[in-house]
């Protein structure tokens, strides 16, 4: 059945598109998060251990927030590793890093998030499409907290 929301085939796609790189740099970013959640050692560990959960934990809802839009706008959500490899902007880490690196990398990748989900928004825009702009506000938000948070960790 074709869809009839307001949004052109065209426009959905191109939203899709960048929805499907803002999932995979969620899902990229949750999967790296949760690594370091079970590797972090050293005198940060219950501080970094616990925020850690907290941050795959929110990751893991939003990955379903993200993926539920593109279905919504016709399209068929990435998910698979491959399909997120090439999509993604966030790297994945090989070893285990240092407690502070790991935070360096998590600021790193939170910051690749929002602009991810920030070049989406001219399409959004574009289209008229609220409830991807709102999906995008509020992720480019959670993400700039995050950010922040995790900054605020390293100063000295």
């Amino acid at each position: 059945m074709d869809i009839d929301i307001g949004i052109s085939k065209k426009d959905r796609k191109a939203i899709a598109d960048g929805l499907s790189r803002l999932l995979a740099d969620t899902y990229t970013l949750y999967l790296k998060t949760h690594n370091f959640h079970w590797n972090v050692e050293g005198p940060m560990f219950n501080t970094l251990h616990l925020m850690f959960e907290t941050q795959y934990t929110e990751l893991a809802l939003a990955v379903d927030l993200v993926a539920e839009r593109i279905r919504a706008l016709g399209y068929p959500a990435p998910g698979t590793y491959a399909a997120y490899a090439k999509l993604s902007s966030i790297k994945e880490e090989q070893g285990v890093p240092s407690a502070e690196d790991m935070i360096k990398q998590l600021v790193a990748g939170q910051e690749s998030v929002v602009k991810t989900a920030r070049s989406v928004f001219p399409a959004a825009d574009k289209a008229g499409d609220e409830p991807t702009a709102d999906l995008l506000t509020q992720r480019m938000q959670v993400h700039e907290k995050t950010a922040w948070m995790l900054r605020a960790l390293l100063s000295k």
